[in-house]
């Protein structure tokens, strides 16, 4: 059986990841309001949900319920333009990471993250 991402990079990689992103999303006028003032539970909630979906512990599941992402995320108005800046913070922070990846991960990643930022767009 393959190993999965998390068994391969452990938790502290999404961990990295997470930061890496909402480092830019606090410097970013169009997705940072769309963000809560703290975003100590936003960082973790992300953490939780990448490293469940990506063969980790459920935590995510087990604290919040099922994902859910389509329902969590219709409060707030997404944009293509909203999307592509979350599709291009979310890049700066895999390229922060990239060297814990094999390319055949990384583009895995990448592909998944951008599919579900897409399919997010409700606006």
């Amino acid at each position: 059986m393959a190993e999965s991402l998390y068994d391969e990079v452990g938790p502290s990689f999404f961990d990295s990841l997470v930061d890496a992103f909402y480092e830019v999303v606090a410097r970013d006028d169009l997705l940072r309001p769309m963000y809560p003032e703290d975003l100590t539970d936003a960082k973790r909630n992300l953490a939780l949900f990448l490293v469940q979906y990506w063969g980790g512990p459920a935590t995510y599941s087990r604290e919040r319920g099922h994902p859910r992402l389509r329902m969590r995320h219709v409060p707030f108005t997404i944009t293509p333009a909203a999307r592509d800046a979350w599709i291009a913070a979310m890049d700066i922070a895999l390229d922060s990471v990239r060297d814990r990846l094999s390319t055949e991960r990384f583009n895995e990643l990448r592909e998944y993250l951008t599919s579900v930022a897409r399919q997010l767009r409700n606006a």
